[in-house]
């Protein structure tokens, strides 16, 4: 089982690489870790010298010998070709690591060298090639990228050898991969200036190197860095970026930050005067000062022009004159580059149409953007892609990226708290963004860092390897990084199983999206029935429930990991809902039941203080201030949920001591046993045209579309009367832009259209991407006779499940 279970450890993102196993006991020809000494070379680049002695760290994390430098039998050779002469000397053919970017390759040698019996070699085409190799066997020996970031320790199993049946080489599939730190206000920011660095008194040079290394280890090569008024600018410390230069970080900036700026820290002129309209020459000085300080670094240059801090782009009237303020400040632009880095042409430059600047680009005529620049495509801050390259577009030389959210601050509610994408969805979207050529880089915003660990990692195995990713599905995924990081195959499947649960339930309506009114509407309640409540939340205790078996079987150097990134998302969300609907229940029966009222009050109450008490937990010791509850203060509220409003003390019930009984599921939630499901209306039944995505959408996950005309026989258990069918599909957006989604729907040889409309961020836009679902009605006067068919418009529309209610549709 042991031997099983260590093989099994070196799947990266599930792609189990022939021939490598790592095993607790020696096997023929294989290689003893336990005293191994790493080499590298000499005078070697500091990247290079840095991976070294971080593996050997990592070897000693696992109670192993290690050392950097010296004689041994058994030795690491770690570099890159052509720059280490033990490993250019060898013999190993190194011809496909030329050329490679970021490639690397790992072998083993028998007697390579005077007094060395065996050599594993770790070669990198380059230095971070390099790097990704040494993290992939760190990785393969139980070391988790997380190793720091979420305190995940790894297990110590004893001597560990290393065998490879012949040498191995990987390589990145998207060549710029990238975390975009934002909305750092509530967690990222006060934890570096109060706890973790409060010599910087912001998000300083220690806590960008913590953030440098992992990047590293994820396989992550490029940062924008934080950017809100209360971080101050990344380059007003020039160690930050010198930093980055050595860690082989490539940096860049957001797509309101124009060639390496900090607008909001950095711009000292009057606001007024970000203007390239009416103060070009005060706007270029501005963007050749940070060229002249960081063009000697590897950057990745963002170009075009918008407000201070996320805001439009001032100067121009009509679309045409903002088209044309944005061709020649680009043209600008690039004559900068050449004056102060180098031939624009061979720069790596980024033009992304975020918000009002997407308009620009396709309203004819668009924009004259140089074929050499990569065009990055936004999602609409919710996961969803708002457009694909087409044809044209996808054979352009600078080709295409994308900029996706994972955390959001804006419209029409934030999500800053905890992370609830389902990677299902994360692997869908950029798996067609993939099929469309979407390959140059792909960049996520994922706020502070913690707690999205999960969400972070799936999104950088995606990017480095996306058939094999997208081949797993979330379950698969879910439960062979459980294994990697807990290391115990049963626990694996367990943990994997409530990561899938807090995804789904989440899914359908996020914790900082309880409220079902927007901010400047009247405030009204939920809708749900409370049988659909009921159900909610007992979902979330039998989830609990799991959680509380798997608990006690973690190792102890593991325990601080599994709550950050198991135990306290589910507990948070469960708390969330809990507070939340048990405040409705308390509001609509105070007036007619005052006693009962009270008790659901005590209830509210008691999951508050649990909340609380939980997050506090999280918030000690080394991690102070890094996790704020959302919403977590009065700013920006135009874009966040009311903060709950709880019963005064004495209108309630008692609530139990929070802090005694945390830590279980029986004292989470309270007891509701779960009613036997009705017979469904409408039972379901997909033709070959189908491909089935678990993890997705409600019950057993959707049926995505593969072609148009694929179909679905929709087998109705009518009432008698008129009836309402709801047809439900997700919020995403059709291949070619400004397209509805559509479907034929056919009743006793009757068609009728179904429309999604997929335009602006309007408020069925709001609605929509809050619930995660898009909804078309249609009226049957009388019950049907025959089954429905329903026939998809185009392929890619995911179907989430239809519903039949009694009665006609509202108007």
């Amino acid at each position: 089982m042991r031997k099983a279970l260590l093989t099994l450890l070196w799947g990266l993102a599930g792609v189990a690489h022939a021939g490598l196993a790592v095993d607790t006991q020696p096997t023929p020809g294989s290689l003893p870790l336990d005293g191994a000494v790493i080499v590298a070379a000499p005078g070697a680049d500091p990247l290079e010298a840095f991976v070294a002695q971080d593996l050997a760290d990592d070897l000693k994390r696992l109670g192993l010998r290690a050392s950097v430098g010296g004689k041994g039998a058994v030795q690491i050779w770690v570099g890159t070709a052509g720059h280490h002469p033990r490993i250019d000397a060898s013999g190993l053919d190194l011809a496909r690591l030329q050329g490679c970017w970021e490639c690397f390759q790992i072998a083993l040698l028998r007697n390579p060298a005077p007094g060395v019996s065996q050599a594993l070699v770790i070669v990198g085409a380059d230095r971070r090639g390099t790097a990704y190799g040494v993290y992939t066997l760190s990785q393969a020996l139980g070391v988790s990228p997380w190793v720091w970031w979420a305190d995940l320790a790894p297990v110590k199993r004893g001597p560990l050898h290393v065998s490879l049946s012949e040498p191995l080489q990987d390589g990145p599939a998207v060549k710029y991969r990238g975390l975009f730190i934002n909305d750092e206000d509530w967690g990222l920011q006060p934890w570096a200036a109060h706890t973790f660095e409060p010599e910087a008194g912001t998000i300083g040079p220690r806590t960008y190197e913590q953030v440098f290394r992992l990047l590293l280890r994820l396989k992550a090569n490029t940062l924008w860095p934080a950017m809100h008024q209360v971080s101050g600018a990344f380059n007003a410390d020039p160690r930050n970026a010198e930093l980055a230069q050595r860690y082989g970080i490539v940096m860049g900036s957001s797509h309101a930050e124009p060639l390496l700026r900090n607008n909001v820290a950095e711009w000292k002129a009057p606001p007024g005067q970000y203007n390239y309209a009416t103060h070009p020459a005060l706007v270029r000085d501005y963007w050749a000062e940070r060229l002249k300080t960081n063009g000697r670094f590897e950057n990745l240059y963002t170009l075009g022009m918008r407000g201070i801090h996320d805001s439009g782009m001032q100067g121009g009237g009509t679309v045409a004159e903002k088209q044309a303020l944005l061709n020649r400040l680009i043209a600008d632009q690039r004559e900068l580059l050449r004056q102060h880095v180098g031939d624009p042409a061979q720069l790596p430059q980024i033009f992304v149409p975020y918000k009002e600047v997407l308009p620009l680009m396709t309203t004819p005529p668009g924009l004259a953007l140089p074929d050499d620049v990569t065009l990055v495509w936004p999602d609409d801050n919710f996961g969803y892609l708002r457009q694909f390259p087409d044809a044209a577009q996808a054979k352009r030389p600078g080709g295409s990226g994308v900029y996706y959210h994972l955390s959001y601050l804006g419209a029409p509610l934030s999500y800053l708290w905890l992370s609830t994408t389902p990677p299902a969805l994360v692997a869908e979207e950029m798996g067609r963004a993939w099929d469309a050529g979407v390959q140059r880089l792909w960049m996520v915003n994922a706020g502070d860092i913690k707690p999205a660990e999960v969400n972070l990692g799936h999104w950088f195995d995606l990017a480095w390897n996306p058939a094999a990713v997208r081949a797993q599905g979330q379950g698969e995924y879910l439960r062979e990084l459980a294994l990697r990081l807990f290391g115990v195959e049963d626990i694996g499947a367990e943990i994997a199983t409530i990561w899938d649960g807090y995804y789904r339930l989440n899914f359908e309506r996020r914790p900082e999206h309880l409220q079902f009114f927007l901010p400047g509407e009247k405030p009204r309640r939920s809708g749900l029935a409370p049988g659909a409540v009921n159900e909610r939340l007992t979902r979330f205790a039998q989830l609990l429930s799991m959680l509380d078996a798997v608990r006690p079987r973690i190792a102890a150097a593991q325990r601080d990991g599994f709550f950050q990134l198991v135990e306290y998302p589910l507990r948070a969300s469960a708390l969330a809902n809990e507070r939340f609907f048990a405040l409705e229940r308390y509001a609509a029966t105070l007036e007619r039941d005052p006693a009962a009222a009270r008790t659901v009050a005590a209830q509210a109450v008691h999951a508050d203080q649990r909340l609380k008490a939980l997050t506090a937990r999280y918030n000690a010791g080394r991690w102070a201030g890094i996790l704020a509850e959302e919403p977590a203060d009065g700013l920006w509220t135009s874009y966040r949920q009311q903060a709950p409003l709880l019963p005064a003390p004495g209108l309630g019930g008692s609530a139990p001591d929070a802090l005694r009984d945390l830590g279980t599921a029986s004292a989470d939630l309270a007891p509701r046993p779960l009613a036997e499901p009705a017979a469904p209306l409408l039972r379901v039944t997909a033709d070959g045209g189908w491909r089935r995505v678990p993890g997705l959408g409600r019950g057993d996950g959707v049926l995505v579309a593969q072609q148009p005309g694929a179909t679905l026989t929709l087998t109705a258990n009518a009432p008698d009367g008129p009836s309402c069918l709801h047809v439900h599909v997700l919020p995403t957006y059709p291949l070619h832009a400004g397209e509805p989604w559509q479907a034929e729907l056919t009743v006793d040889g009757q068609t009728h259209a179904l429309r999604w409309p997929r335009g602006g961020q309007d408020a069925a836009w709001g609605r929509g991407v809050l619930a995660n679902r898009l909804t078309a009605t249609l009226t049957l006067p009388t019950p049907p006779t025959a089954p429905l068919r329903l026939s998809a418009g185009q392929r890619d529309l995911m179907f989430d499940g239809a519903e039949l209610l009694t009665g006609a549709c509202a108007p």
